[in-house]
């Protein structure tokens, strides 16, 4: 309630004035020249310029309703002049929808410079006996503009000045100096439209009006796209801040990500350098077939991370089938066999890792549909799925500490070539026996350097790019796991 009292004081006091002015107006209504055709077309001249008027960034409107106003007060006297200024703020009324007390202020002070401008004017040239046809009368146009500008800015910077609690000062020259370039362009021009009248005649001013009219149409239009640019670059910056902040705590997520999956490696490294190794190896060379096959960077890394992390179901395995050096029995088999949908359960609940999910679920399938876990055949098998069965194979095949004894590469590359068609993809297997026979490609098993070469390389990916995003780009179905 305390802070309603000033309001309520304030709102009073400019009622008071406002009465008081308009009983001015009144007083001098005798003295003025009501030519009631100039009339009409200043007041609709000032009323377009109002209602067009430009809103600073300081809730200071520059309106042209000024260069009307000037020969208003010049030729029909200053009761004439406010009663268009007040008609012209209240018609801008339904463009601003101001308050009340903003209204008040508004109509006061557009009665009472233009009041106090035409008594000026008027005593002037009643004093000194000027005529319109002297060229003192359009100096003395000039100066009136000049006094009633000061008046309107005291009136409307003060009034804004005690709203907003800042300095009147700060007010001028923020608002008011920037402004004096284009007030005096305003005043040469009030000028010009004075001159015109007196020259030419009433068609004269309503020619005017409408050419001023139409460029202040024209500028209210450019500075309002200006605006609108401005506040577009201002949500396109903060988009931009909001975007590097994702890509940030995104990168950190990935990189999180890639650790996490990476220290369970590790951590099976701990407990059976064998699969590991193994899985760094698989990773290595199917990263070097889908080179070689002309895929993407993308469906390069998607495949290295989900050949590194293809066995990482066999956690559920005990060391004795896990680490097994003796033959296994079919219970044993039956184990080995659901590391897949493990391994593909495990995946598939990081964010962005379905892809890898999928490729993991479907790397022991069979181009002649005899794999599992779902006895998917030919095409139906993942691309990359089947460029990892390929390296996967071959790996078990040379390894030394694989379940079985290890063969000679030139051997392994006979095996491979051998089950292309029903096991295997031929189109992979002839590019990654060509690779081998060429002696492009080499991992070695005992040394953990290799091991840790893949893993570096893995987490070199998730800094430089979000790997999760990248690999959620391949729209792998939903892993489904039984």
């Amino acid at each position: 309630m305390e802070k309603e009292r000033p309001s309520r004081l304030i709102t009073a006091l400019l009622a008071i004035a406002l009465i008081g002015v308009v009983a001015a107006a009144v007083a001098e209504a005798p003295i003025a020249n009501w030519d009631w055709p100039l009339f009409a077309t200043l007041l609709v001249f000032s009323a377009f310029g109002d209602v067009m008027s430009i809103e600073t960034k300081s809730r200071l409107k520059v309106s042209a309703s000024f260069v009307a106003l000037i020969p208003a007060i010049a030729f029909l006297g200053g009761t004439p002049a406010a009663i268009i200024g007040a008609v012209s703020v209240l018609i801008g009324w339904f463009r601003y929808h101001d308050t009340s007390t903003d209204l008040l202020v508004n109509v006061l002070t557009f009665m009472t410079f233009p009041l106090a401008g035409g008594i000026l004017f008027y005593e002037v040239t009643a004093a000194a006996g000027i005529a319109s046809a002297d060229a003192s009368f359009y100096l003395l146009v000039f100066a009136v503009y000049v006094v009633t500008l000061a008046i309107d800015f005291a009136m409307i910077g003060g009034y804004t000045s005690y709203v907003e609690r800042t300095s009147f000062i700060l007010k001028v020259r923020t608002v008011m100096v920037p402004l004096l370039p284009s007030e005096l362009a305003a005043a040469l021009m009030a000028v010009g439209v004075a001159f015109i009248y007196h020259a030419i005649g009433l068609a004269g001013v309503a020619l005017f009006a409408i050419v001023l009219a139409t460029f202040q149409y024209l500028l209210s239009a450019l500075l309002e796209s200006q605006r609108r640019a401005e506040q577009l670059e201002v949500r396109t910056n903060q988009l931009e801040v909001r975007t590097r902040q994702i890509e940030v705590r995104t990168k950190q997520l990935a990189s999180f990500q890639v650790g996490m999956l990476s220290a369970l490696l590790r951590t099976l490294d701990l407990r059976d350098q064998m699969t590991a190794r193994h899985s760094a190896a698989v990773a290595h060379y199917s990263r070097v077939i889908a080179q070689r096959a002309g895929l993407s960077d993308q469906e390069e890394e998607l495949v290295h991370m989900a050949a590194l992390l293809h066995d990482i179901g066999k956690f559920i395995l005990p060391d004795r089938i896990l680490k097994a050096n003796v033959a296994l029995t079919d219970e044993d088999w039956t184990l080995i066999r659901r590391h897949p949908q493990q391994g593909a359960r495990v995946v598939g609940s990081v964010d962005g890792y379905g892809p890898v999910a999928e490729i993991i679920l479907a790397h022991h399938e069979r181009i002649d549909g005899t794999g599992y876990p779902r006895g998917l055949r030919g095409e139906e098998i993942p691309e990359l799925a089947r460029i990892i069965s390929v390296a996967d194979t071959y790996d078990v095949l040379t390894a030394r500490d694989s379940y079985r004894s290890p063969v000679a590469i030139r051997e392994a590359i006979g095996e491979l070539r051998r089950v292309a068609g029903t096991q295997l993809e031929p189109r992979f297997v002839a590019i990654f026996a060509q690779l081998l026979e060429s002696g492009d490609v080499d991992f070695q098993h005992d040394k953990a350097a290799d091991l840790e070469k893949e893993l570096a390389l893995e987490a070199r990916i998730a800094e430089t790019v979000n790997h999760a995003v990248r690999v959620s780009r391949f729209r792998a179905p939903d892993v489904s796991v039984g």
